[in-house]
């Protein structure tokens, strides 16, 4: 096994673009990340001091077998590993333990994510542990959901504050759902000027009731290899059970196809709402992954 660390995301997606586009929904979290810290490179958005940003490509031969990045801004900076076979995850471990690197929390496919932290729990003495379960889903037929009174429309820079709130509330309310401490799992908010940014692209939805009071919203990715991530989603509490989750993941999935682009998203396993509500719009599941912390 060859590993090669690149800190160039440009550089890593010449070398490991063409296998992750053979499976562009599994890899949309790795490629997408590298295109976006690409694209702010181009802008001159400098990555933050003193926080780690690598990718990482294995290589069996001239086979790319794995690949892998660490560019997390919160918690303990995780890793996110791809599907790789065992002895390219014990290869991975053992290279970042040699340079004195140990992570000491990972997220991704199982059981490569599992085998990681299982390693970095060895080599650090401590003991790896599951902090989540993730399914990933891809759209298939679209279905409409029961009509709910309101529309979707892209959010606005007036209304940033509020989105940011929400994406405040979102993983808190995550965990409360699933039945964890609320903030038990560390999560990334984006700065103000990303999500000025995200806003302004177009790709921020608010679904808004009769009097345009936003009361839901709805992210997507910008497309990488094809395929959009719709993500967070959030209705505050006293909103729910209105099916106002539903109306807008199904409003912004319809928008993403038109476009001509693949849906997917991920939903946490402990949140039995959330993966009832996306399955019954169409979405199906494809692999299960996971979050791990060494501690």
């Amino acid at each position: 096994m060859e590993l090669r660390f690149f800190d160039d995301p440009v550089a890593f997606l010449d070398v490991a673009g063409d296998v992750l586009a053979e499976q562009p929904v599994l890899s949309t979290v790795i490629a997408g990340v590298a295109e976006r810290i690409a694209t702010q490179r181009e802008a001159g958005i400098a990555w933050p001091e003193g926080l780690p940003c690598w990718f990482v490509v294995v290589l069996d031969g001239d086979d790319v077998v794995g690949t892998a990045m660490r560019t997390a801004p919160f918690g303990t900076y995780p890793a996110y590993l791809m599907p790789m076979p065992e002895d390219a995850v014990h290869s991975l471990s053992k290279a970042l333990l040699d340079r004195d690197e140990p992570v000491l929390g990972a997220n991704g496919a199982l059981p490569a994510v599992q085998t990681f932290c299982e390693d970095m729990a060895e080599g650090t003495g401590k003991t790896a542990r599951v902090e989540r379960h993730t399914r990933l889903f891809e759209l298939g037929d679209l279905v409409e959901p029961r009509p709910v009174a309101g529309r979707l429309r892209p959010a606005t820079l007036d209304e940033q504050d509020l989105v940011a709130s929400w994406y405040e509330a979102f993983m808190a309310d995550a965990d409360e759902q699933a039945g964890r401490e609320p903030g038990a799992s560390p999560h990334e908010a984006p700065t103000d000027e990303e999500l000025g940014r995200r806003i302004e692209s177009g790709r921020v939805f608010v679904w808004v009731d009769e009097d345009d009071v936003p009361v839901n919203v709805t992210v997507a990715t910008a497309p990488t290899y094809g395929v959009s991530r719709i993500g967070p989603v959030y209705t505050p509490k006293e909103q729910r059970g209105r099916g106002l989750a539903s109306a807008a993941v199904y409003a912004v999935s319809a928008l993403l196809r038109q476009s001509g682009e693949r849906p997917c998203l991920f939903t946490d396993q402990a949140n039995p709402t959330s993966n009832k509500i996306y399955e019954a719009i169409g979405y199906r599941r494809l692999v299960d992954m996971a979050n791990l912390r060494v501690e």
